[in-house]
């Protein structure tokens, strides 16, 4: 199955299910605020990677969205926090204006807190195993915290003005944005019961997604225009941050850009190898939609 088919089937189901998951309950603006920033748009890619690889090995579409809602959660308020005057100070965000211009500054701080808890009372819906989402749990705790996702927002911050190397680019990136995008993997692995070694392979592909996406993103930074990217466009130079295409050079940026897809591709065919009924197509037409057109 084709990753754009299987995104038509299934982002609109997993869409309704994560909008309804925020019900009025508090008397205030917050949850209108929490679904403005859920419903904005965006290709859902790391709750989609998760629900795709659970349908990969054959298992149950349904039993992974209570993970992958909580991944969007997590991954939203973090969107949220980024756009805010102290961190990137972004008035746009999928092309309309970010949580603190369309409501306040403060509410936009609280409704990122607010989907951070809700991310891990929705962990724990659904007929997996206790063991399972108490496995689930710990793994979006740290990749979302100081170990992971939070940890590498932090050092992004400290980067800035200085000149990094590749490996602290790599290292930052790989707790910033990669991640949130393990964590998509690893819950497939462990809602499927996958076995050790495929674990292994998963959080390697993960990684090598993840830089990959960091410098896409980077090349699109300096190449695309607003309009395609919907925000602002030149963010990284206006604050001062390393890059891949300013340490490398976009040419040389490009080419380890398609070095982590097609090492990303080779275990995917690893996966494929030792697991029978693994779809490998849903993977590795993912992996191609990423490639730039140039």
């Amino acid at each position: 199955m084709h990753f754009q088919t299987f995104t038509q089937e299934y982002k609109e189901s997993f869409q309704d299910y994560l909008t309804a998951l925020v019900k009025d309950a508090s008397q205030t603006d917050i949850e209108e605020a929490m679904r403005y920033s859920l419903e904005a748009g965006g290709k859902r890619l790391r709750p989609l990677i998760l629900i795709a690889l659970v349908k990969a090995f054959g298992k149950d579409v349904h039993q992974s969205y209570p993970a992958a809602a909580a991944l969007e959660m997590i991954h939203t308020y973090s969107l949220i926090h980024d756009d805010l005057p102290a961190m990137d100070d972004d008035d746009l965000r999928r092309g309309k204006p970010t949580s603190h211009i369309k409501f306040s500054e403060a509410t936009a701080i609280l409704a990122g807190d607010a989907l951070l808890t809700k991310a891990f009372e929705v962990m724990t819906d659904g007929e997996t195993t206790d063991t399972v989402k108490l496995k689930l749990i710990r793994e979006l705790a740290q990749a979302s915290g100081h170990e992971g996702m939070v940890g590498g927002q932090q050092a992004d911050m400290d980067g800035e003005n200085n000149e990094l190397s590749v490996e602290e680019l790599a290292s930052i990136h790989s707790r910033k944005t990669g991640r949130l995008i393990r964590f998509a993997f690893r819950a497939a692995g462990l809602l499927v019961e996958a076995e050790k070694e495929t674990l292994a392979d998963l959080d390697t592909i993960a990684d090598k997604i993840g830089i990959a996406y960091q410098i896409r993103d980077d090349i699109l930074d300096v190449s695309s225009t607003e309009e395609e990217l919907g925000k602002r466009v030149g963010a990284d130079a206006k604050h001062g941050k390393s890059t891949y295409p300013a340490l490398l050079g976009l040419k040389r940026a490009e080419e380890l850009f398609s070095e982590h897809l097609d090492e990303a591709l080779a275990l995917n065919d690893a996966v494929a190898k030792r697991s029978t009924y693994y779809d490998k197509e849903l993977l590795a037409s993912f992996i191609q939609s990423l490639r730039l057109n140039r």
